[in-house]
């Protein structure tokens, strides 16, 4: 895993290589033969120094979060963070030069192996991103950067980068201080041994006798504010529900007064502390490993060739298409953009180029890229002109007969055999593709809004949809860089038919009298993005009218109305306050402000007995979780942890709980059985756990082991 070679200079190069990966990782193997190498290169009296490369295209990816989850002890991963800490703190001392060539992206371990070294050199490349990221996997630097990057820029400059898991383009490393110097990328090597030949200094600066923190200690009464100041912002960020931050903060807080070995030593008992915590867990299983697993396609039947897309159609020049349509055309496609009217269309387009002045204000894109984006979208009026796509997505208005046009027109010019994506997040996909001489080739495609921000892509599969259909649309998605999420038909899908319970459980809190502020408060410190009301503002209650209205009519008897549904009634049918759009809803908007509508007190009169926070905040997370859970068991979700990158990716369900159903295993699956069923007895059946929930309970088993 490590090459070795010294130069006619005397100089050591050892490069990280992983044979096995297109990476490089900190494994238990490759620190061992990187502390083997090292050890050659110390003991050899002919060796003046030592650089320190890769030959990956990045330098040190990190450690391999696999490891994180097969020790689950906190006396083991405390000991593993001591036996990576301990072999950097050994060379750093060892007494010869050491010359980190940084030719790539350095995160996490990998950026704490090159502050272990005397002098950090990066390669000129606007790709690489330094950091120590740790802290969005629920976990905190455990080789030493939380004392090293404080000592070298100082707290001020260290706090954010790592409580905020930041990653720094090289130019801003630069400037921080973490690195010396910024080169091209064919002079790295030859400037690390310059340095060395040039008598670089084997000493640390915080070993450096009388050595003092840049910018002061914590003994000094502004760097005190300071410290409290990004306490109190990160408990109002995180809502206690994530330990990480909080520790890093107590690892810099403690450790920086300390000699450096006292601060490491400190950092291992709080690395193994956070990193055994449930919340890591389920940030690298769920946030992490799952999410990758789905950006890799491993939903994707295998036996399909890879599709490759040229040129795409999409009716509707709304907000959705044109978000789409930009999506496309971001990704090199030819991008035909339809509405009923040509000025449609053309508004369509300029939605897109107001998306792309944004990315050039933020240095995202240039001129002539923004230029080249809009030439590849194509408004128009003409179904003729969707001709030679290889898939047209529909992303018309929400109704049964306007789509079913759309398709019958989309396959008189493009023929059948074109791949069609539906994009719809309530009509179920099967119904739709009878439109479609070839329903085999028809598909739900899910984005959600707004395109440009929201990764994931529920693809629907209907009950005609062929392998190849469905490989090729989850080619697709991948090609214009979403996430794909396989379901399977059904009305509201998946992450329609849960996300709704949320803020539907809300309007039911809101009837029963439970305060509004308190119910939006609760949603927000569970870790979901909006309270529940502001969600159903920005969905729009007249929406959600047109919702029910056309479910009681599919469904007739079966009909169950929702316990908000008397709720969505007044407040569209008598009220006129249909949300946010209206610039009235729960809230009023006003000047740029949202204010909850003192209205609501008249209509909803606060109960003399108030729920605690608590309480609230599990009837919102429960009653998704419930729902969650139902979906797989008929089948609408494949498995536990597709619904929770679903979750995750779809609605923002809190990252810290791993998902809508690691939720479960978080709160106990048995204690989660007991809580549903005392729910259901004063809140109403639709918190009854299902008999799949029943069954595990008291197994010992987890919901993501049995499912």
């Amino acid at each position: 895993m490590i090459d070795y070679r010294v130069d006619d200079d005397g100089i050591a190069i050892v490069t990280w290589n992983n044979p096995d990966s297109p990476v490089n990782t900190l494994t238990d193997a490759s620190l061992a033969a990187y502390e083997t190498a090292m050890d050659r290169a110390l003991a050899d009296t002919a060796v003046r120094g030592i650089v320190v490369t890769s030959a990956k295209r990045d330098f040190i990816a990190g450690a391999d979060v696999h490891n994180f989850l097969a020790a689950r002890s906190v006396q083991e991963l405390e000991a593993r963070s001591r036996r990576a800490s301990a072999l950097i703190r050994r060379l750093e001392t060892a007494g010869k030069p050491l010359v980190a060539a940084i030719n790539g992206t350095a995160l996490g371990g990998g950026l704490e192996i090159t502050l272990g070294c005397h002098h950090r050199i990066a390669a000129d490349n606007p790709k690489t991103r330094l950091g120590l990221p740790e802290v969005t996997l629920g976990v905190l630097p455990g080789a030493g950067g939380t004392q090293r990057l404080p000592r070298l820029i100082g707290i001020r400059a260290a706090v954010p980068l790592m409580a905020e898991g930041k990653r720094l383009p090289v130019a801003d490393a630069l400037k921080a201080g973490i690195v010396h110097a910024v080169v091209p990328a064919d002079q790295l090597i030859d400037q690390a041994r310059a340095w060395i030949l040039a008598g670089g200094e084997a000493l640390q600066p915080w070993d450096r006798k009388g050595f003092r923190l840049p910018g002061g200690d914590l003994t000094h009464p502004g760097l005190q504010e300071f410290m409290s100041v990004v306490i109190a912002k990160v408990h109002e960020r995180t809502a206690g529900n994530y330990p990480a931050p909080l520790n890093i903060l107590s690892c810099v807080y403690e450790g920086t007064g300390s000699p450096i070995d006292a601060g490491l030593d400190i950092e291992s008992r709080y690395f193994g502390v956070t990193a055994a915590t449930v919340q890591a867990e389920n940030l690298i299983r769920s946030g992490f490993l799952a999410l990758n697993d789905a950006r890799k396609l491993k939903a994707r039947p295998k036996d399909v060739p890879k599709a490759e897309f040229r040129k795409v159609g999409v009716l509707g020049a709304g907000l959705m298409g044109s978000g789409i349509a930009h999506a496309c055309a971001s990704a090199g496609l030819e991008t035909v953009l339809l509405d009923r009217e040509q000025a449609l269309a053309e508004r369509g387009k300029a939605h897109a180029e107001k998306l792309l002045g944004r990315e050039v204000e933020r240095g995202r894109l240039d001129a002539d890229g923004r230029a080249a984006v809009l030439a590849r979208i194509t408004p128009t009026a003409d179904y003729a002109t969707l001709a030679g796509c290889e898939l047209v997505i529909g992303a018309v208005f929400e109704q049964r007969e306007i789509k079913a046009e759309a398709t019958r027109r989309t396959a008189e010019a493009t023929g059948p055999d074109v791949l069609f994506g539906s994009n719809t997040s309530t009509l179920p996909i099967t119904g739709l593709a009878e439109h479609w001489p070839r329903p085999d080739n028809f598909i739900g495609l899910h984005f959600f809004s707004p395109v440009h921000r929201m990764a994931l892509v529920e693809v629907i599969r209907g009950r005609q949809t062929s392998d190849a259909c469905l490989a090729q649309a989850l080619d697709f998605v991948a090609r214009i860089g979403k996430t794909p999420v396989v379901v399977n038909d059904s009305r509201g899908f998946f992450t329609s038919r849960v996300f709704t319970t949320y803020f539907e459980e809300g309007m039911a809190l809101l009837a029963e009298g439970v305060a509004p502020a308190l119910i939006e408060n609760a949603g927000r410190q569970t870790g979901m993005p909006l309270g529940p009301l502001a969600v159903a503002d920005e969905v729009a209650l007249d929406l959600l009218h047109k919702v029910i209205t056309q479910t009681r009519a599919d469904l007739g008897n079966a009909y169950t109305a929702p316990a908000s549904a008397p709720v969505i009634e007044l407040f569209v049918e008598k009220l006129g306050r249909v949300g946010k759009k209206a610039g009235k809803g729960f809230y009023d908007y006003a000047d740029g402000q949202r204010r909850l509508w003192p209205g609501l007190a008249e209509q909803f009169p606060v109960a003399a007995t108030q729920p605690d926070v608590a309480a609230v905040k599990q009837r919102l997370l429960h009653i998704q979780a419930l729902e969650a859970m139902r979906c797989l068991d008929q089948g609408v979700v494949g498995s536990t942890t597709d619904a929770d990158v679903a979750s995750l990716l779809g609605w923002g369900f809190p990252p810290w709980t791993g998902g809508v159903l690691s939720y479960v295993d978080t709160v106990g699956l048995d204690r989660f059985v007991a809580e549903c069923e005392s729910l259901a007895a004063h809140a109403g059946d639709r918190f009854a756990p299902p008999d799949s929930l029943r069954k595990l309970a008291g197994s010992g088993r987890s919901l993501r082991d049995a499912r």
